[in-house]
């Protein structure tokens, strides 16, 4: 009862946490570039405001795009930290403080200095946000980085996973929701309903309330688990490796490629939605109406993943979710000052991407095993750090080109409305629309003519290295001194190995062994052993024993497919396990509603060292004591 207590509590203050990382992050890379256009710059002279705004977004992008380089000099630090209060947490809570108060200060005009010594403001302006950029990458990568640090379990991960997902949701589309009502509410100016400094500087001030709140709460109610595996045993990996892995990994390669198009495009039109509801619409607090919907069903949207997944599969929902965002361009694009017609383009833009992201992520996440399979060695950490950089660099480029969308269009200091002239106008919904509509087109077409890593495929790919893991530790493996008897893994009915409905294990060529009808759904070490092979499905292990033996535990026939759904694992890689131990529970209703043989698979991958192998016990129900395999040196 206490565990379950404090799982939740740490569940809720991640959550927490993600909440209020997104609404920071949704507030420095979405609305501080709104702040910085529309108000920051009121020299008197246009034309020298136009520059600084100029000068100013393009540091912005220059210093994103810096962040990329540092980055993994971040990680390595992050990695090597160790403190009483862990590893992650104290760069939690001290990015997390020390950024939002540099946000808050760089939503004001310094006293005034933007118009009296514009340039120095711009030197003091790169110096704050270096501070701010350093600080918020430490506080990033540490959170994101904790959920494998939080529990070994996976099911535990799953849920605080979860948890941080729908906090992230929630986050980062209810800053969209307060940002002109706050805005314009604090504003003693309404300024046509793009407000003044001093409601800019309050929007911060909550944002900024929130971030620091968040991350001490994340200090206070997690804990992370102090664990071997914890331990630093590599290098982080920089941009110049993730390159590397790029050109070897053709399939991370070209859905990167695709990714990539995505982001440029989306971070475009996104940034620009709130300058279109207050110079194009006149109605800025309409914004609000917008993001609360667009909040409530990206959540409805997220849920319905893994339905949408296994009824169109990741390669059609991918294509049907960009049709739907262009027909969502199109609508939004013919709306003009129809509000109807606006929410309903930018919803059909708005709500597949969650659906985007998550086809991506997969498929990033099953090129690991691509790569393993077509490298011959696994580059976990390297592939999925490609996604994050690409989500960096797609923010820097919009950075940049949003601020001189906005000096092109004349939505800078003072505009209003009433201002903005139909040459404005046409320039602005050009790059709005149209630029982003082909770069989504870019990405379509690469996803659907070069990636080919299907579920399907993947599913191969896993089998495939199932049946080649033991060969790999074959010959590292010591030799055996004298007979041993091996138990079951799991209780259940003892069946030879010819009697599996497989091929290739019933045939032996994945060594010898046994079947288990299983009567539970709990897989135990049978030996002290060493965790030397996971699986992204965990529906199977491979072990290493203290005595020699390696063994893999293959759960069912065809329940790859099921993509991990009914599994629970309960170790990593490199991991020391005793006999005894727990290693996998599964839900065996879930694998015979989905159709597939729940009949648990043990084989001795290094059978070819020992001189017999021979079952104890045949066609009798036997529980985890029981000897079933006697193995002769």
């Amino acid at each position: 009862m206490e565990k379950t207590q404090k799982n939740i509590t740490a569940r809720l203050s991640y959550a927490f946490g993600a909440f209020g990382n997104d609404m920071f992050y949704g507030a420095l890379s979405g609305y501080f570039i709104m702040f910085v256009t529309t108000h920051l710059f009121n020299t008197g002279n246009q034309a020298q405001n136009d520059r600084m705004i100029s000068y100013v977004t393009l540091v912005i992008a220059a210093l994103r795009i810096v962040e990329l380089i540092i980055d993994p000099f971040i990680g390595n630090a992050i990695d090597r930290t160790n403190t009483r209060f862990g590893r992650f947490k104290p760069w939690v809570v001290v990015g997390g403080v020390i950024s939002s108060i540099t946000l808050l200060i760089l939503f004001t005009d310094l006293g005034g200095l933007s118009r009296t010594n514009p340039f120095l403001y711009l030197i003091i302006f790169a110096i704050l946000y270096i501070i701010l950029d350093i600080f918020y990458s430490f506080k990033d990568i540490g959170f994101w980085s904790m959920i494998p640090a939080l529990s070994l379990d996976s099911r535990e991960r799953e849920k605080t996973a979860t948890f941080a997902r729908v906090g992230s949701t929630i986050g980062g589309g209810l800053v969209g929701v307060i940002v002109m009502p706050i805005v314009v509410a604090f504003s003693l100016n309404k300024n046509g309903g793009t407000g003044d400094n001093r409601g800019w500087f309050w929007f911060a001030f909550i944002v900024a309330l929130v971030g620091i709140i968040s991350a001490i709460v994340v200090g206070l109610g997690t804990k992370e688990v102090d664990s071997e595996l914890r331990k630093n045993k590599e290098q982080t990996a920089g941009v110049k490796e993730v390159f590397k892995v790029l050109t070897k990994n053709d399939q991370l390669m070209w859905v990167a490629l695709a990714y990539a198009f995505y982001c440029i495009g989306i971070n475009i039109l996104g940034s620009l939605v709130l300058y279109y509801f207050t110079f194009i619409l006149g109605h800025s607090t309409y914004f609000s109406v917008l993001q609360m919907i667009n909040t409530c069903i990206s959540l409805v949207s997220v849920s319905l993943f893994p339905k949408l997944t296994s009824k169109f599969n990741r390669r059609n929902l991918f294509f049907g979710c960009i049709i739907t965002m262009l027909c969502g361009i199109a609508v939004f694009s013919m709306a003009n000052t129809s509000l109807p017609l606006v929410i309903l383009g930018a919803e059909l833009f708005f709500v597949p991407q969650p659906l985007v992201f998550l086809v991506v992520l997969m498929t990033i996440s099953d090129s690991v095993e691509y790569g393993q399979w077509k490298l011959g060695h696994r580059d976990e950490s390297l592939t999925l750090s490609v996604r994050p950089l690409l989500d960096k660099l797609g923010g820097a480029i919009s950075n940049a080109v949003v601020g001189q969308i906005a000096v092109l269009a004349g939505m800078t200091t003072g505009a209003t409305p009433d201002t903005i002239t139909e040459h404005g106008k046409f320039i602005f919904k050009l790059m709005m629309f149209a630029f982003p509509a082909v770069v989504l087109l870019l990405a379509i077409f690469v996803f659907y003519k070069k990636v080919i890593l299907t579920e399907e495929k993947h599913a191969q790919i896993v089998e495939e290295l199932e049946k080649s893991w033991g060969k790999k530790v074959d010959g590292q493996t010591k030799a055996l001194v004298q007979d041993l008897e091996i138990p079951a893994p799991i209780a259940g009915k003892v069946i030879t190995l010819s009697e599996v409905k497989d091929a290739n294990f019933a045939r032996g060529s994945l060594g010898q062994g046994f079947g288990i009808i299983p009567s539970d759904g709990r897989v135990y070490a049978p030996f002290d052993c060493t965790i030397r092979s996971t699986f992204s499905t965990r529906h199977a292990v491979g072990i290493e024993g203290d005595n020699g033996v390696t063994m893999l535990i293959h759960i069912g026939i065809g329940t790859v497919n099921m993509k991990g759904t009914g599994f629970v694992t309960y170790f990593e890689e490199g991991q020391r396990i005793k006999k005894g131990d727990l290693l996998i529970e599964f839900w065996d209703p879930a694998i015979k509603k989905a159709g597939y043989d729940d009949t648990v698979i043990v084989t001795i991958t290094n059978s070819n060292k020992y001189a017999q192998i021979e079952m104890l016990v045949k066609d009798q129900d036997v529980d985890t004591t029981t000897n079933v395999l006697k193995i002769k040196a």
